[in-house]
């Protein structure tokens, strides 16, 4: 059953078409999975569906009394508290509770107290307002709160905490708990994953399966869409495509897709160009000999051709950004080398006698959760950090790359163009060119890096980690902000690189593509697994289940 449906949806900034006249229905069970490049409109897309983002054309038609919820891209910190700012979100019972408030304080009124009318009259509003408390859910909205919370891995001793003292994955977590006590029949995320550590992204994929209603995500996870979805819609060219299955289906669909299409289109412009031929003989006999005959013949040529169905031309290969990675030197076997390294920030320690070798051409994963120690890790491996005790070992002829997660490597207040150029000298006009090859027009070269977004801003650092010819790459989340299209350009430059990779990340289909080892931090140590993701998550479950197979020691007898 159809629970909201888009009539020829159209939408322009600036002068500039977003979404051209586009129609699309949901149903009341769907798990959608919204793609496309950035900028196409997701985001814009989602909003409307909301209600928050206004119509230039056509119109959104829901189902009577639908509840929507949506989940916003980024979620900004208050001074409120988690349980409250969860609370919050019930704006319904907040106005219910203060209509009661002011009941009550009425009723402790001299001039209702001493007038039996008036207290009845007040005494028969209260009652209503409590009923209508009662049917929404009131007096079980602070235990189903918790509940939410608890079930997004939000401890108790957080819930008076503000949330501008959380990290933005936790408050991503905090307002969905929002979304979800709000009960909609329709579920808009917004890149729920970001920021997200790998356990909290299963938490998010265990609850999007059990909700019940219809949810739509818009996501730069190709894992998280795997395990979630059963139909992908793609925006692209302003308009919808939809493709049954789970992201790994739509790719294989679309590739065939785009290559039968490709065939179909050889096909037609062979015929076309073959009546076209036909045509100029026609025309040309025509002019030589005048017979009415041959002036038909071309017309009928041309009707043919004028009621063909056109197939489009595929764009089998989009512009993407030209990322490769090159080496100025090999470098030894052995690039680096952690030594009984403990690393502590006053009382707070984070790892403890670390021993972890990594060799040349390596690809290592570093996962674990957000607080377990990673990004202080990768700090330590570029030396930025010096560890409390112990040593980094770094081969005589390693050269470093890194790319930070906050894009800490960047200079804010400088241009594009002298970013470029003071990572290897070059003429302006170089420089410009090299940054059109990572997507970037001529009219946005001299803005300051802090006008651009996070995924512009990712590709500037990887331009820049490219220009540095270092034979040992240490990636801090570097897919966070990438399209899909620009993460599996990374992939593919990664697995073309014969120096040393030493990424963390959160994204499961990223690490499956590009690790051979995974190195899990927790408590302080590392443990070591091989293969990616998928194989590492493999080898937990293992090792999990021999534990609990063990059998209880046999306890010996006492002695009388």
């Amino acid at each position: 059953m159809t629970i909201i449906s888009l009539q020829e949806l159209s939408k322009s900034f600036g002068g500039r078409p977003i979404l051209e006249p586009l129609s699309w229905s949901i149903d009341g069970e769907a798990r959608i999975g919204l793609v496309g490049a950035n900028g196409t409109g997701k985001s814009t897309l989602l909003r409307m569906m909301a209600g928050l983002e206004p119509l230039d054309g056509g119109s959104i038609v829901r189902r009577r009394g639908l509840r929507v919820s949506y989940l916003a891209q980024e979620v900004a910190g208050t001074d409120n508290g988690v349980l409250a700012t969860v609370l919050s979100s019930r704006a319904d019972l907040a106005a219910l509770e203060a209509e009661l408030a002011a009941v009550e304080a009425r009723l402790s009124t001299p001039e209702v107290a001493y007038d039996s009318d008036l207290l009845t009259a007040v005494l028969d509003q209260q009652a209503a307002l409590l009923e209508r408390f009662e049917e929404l859910g009131g007096p079980r909205i602070r235990n189903e709160a918790v509940a939410h919370l608890r079930s997004l891995g939000i401890t108790d001793e957080d819930f008076e905490l503000p949330t501008r003292f959380l990290s933005g994955g936790q408050r991503k977590l905090i307002a969905l708990a929002g979304c979800l006590l709000q009960q909609p029949d329709l579920l808009l995320l917004d890149e729920p994953d970001t920021h997200l550590d790998l356990a909290h992204k299963a938490q998010l994929e265990n609850l999007i399966r059990a909700f019940d209603g219809a949810v739509v995500i818009v996501s730069h996870d190709r894992y998280l869409l795997d395990e979630t979805v059963t139909t992908i819609v793609e925006l692209e060219n302003r308009s919808l495509t939809v493709w049954e299955g789970n992201y790994s289906a739509y790719a294989v669909a679309k590739e065939i897709a785009l290559l039968r299409q490709q065939e179909l289109y050889v096909a037609q412009q062979k015929e076309i160009a073959r009546l076209e031929a036909a045509i100029a003989r026609f025309k040309l006999w025509a002019s030589i000999v005048v017979n009415e005959r041959h002036i038909k013949q071309a017309r009928n040529k041309q009707r043919q051709i004028d009621r063909m169905d056109k197939v489009d031309r595929p764009v089998l290969e989009r512009k993407r950004m030209g990322l490769q990675f090159h080496t100025a030197q090999r470098g030894g076997q052995k690039a680096l080398e952690l030594r009984d390294v403990t690393m502590a920030f006053g009382d707070d320690l984070i790892l403890l006698g670390l021993k972890h070798t990594f060799w040349r051409g390596e690809r290592v994963g570093i996962v674990g959760a957000n607080g377990s120690g990673k990004t202080v890790l990768g700090r330590l491996l570029t030396g930025q950090l010096m560890p409390t005790d112990g040593e980094i070992w770094r081969g005589p002829s390693i050269e470093i790359g890194y790319y930070a997660q906050g894009h800490e490597t960047l200079d804010m207040q400088a241009t594009l163009v002298e970013t470029i150029r003071a990572v290897k000298p070059m003429y302006e006009e170089q420089a410009v060119g090299f940054l059109g090859k990572f997507l970037f027009p001529y009219q946005m070269v001299q803005q300051p890096v802090h006008s651009l977004s996070g995924g512009e801003r990712s590709r500037l650092q990887l331009a820049r980690l490219m220009l540095s010819g270092a034979n040992c790459l240490v990636l801090d989340e570097p897919t966070n902000h990438l399209d899909i299209a620009s993460a599996e350009v990374l992939e593919g430059a990664l697995a073309d690189y014969t120096g040393t990779v030493i990424t963390i990340s959160h994204d499961r289909y990223f690490l499956d593509r590009i690790a051979d080892r995974t190195v899990e931090i927790a408590d302080g140590d590392i443990a070591h697994y091989e293969g990616g993701y998928s194989a590492y998550l493999e080898q937990k479950a293992r090792k999990a289940s021999v534990v609990i197979a063990q059998p209880e020691p046999r306890r010996a007898k006492r002695l009388a």
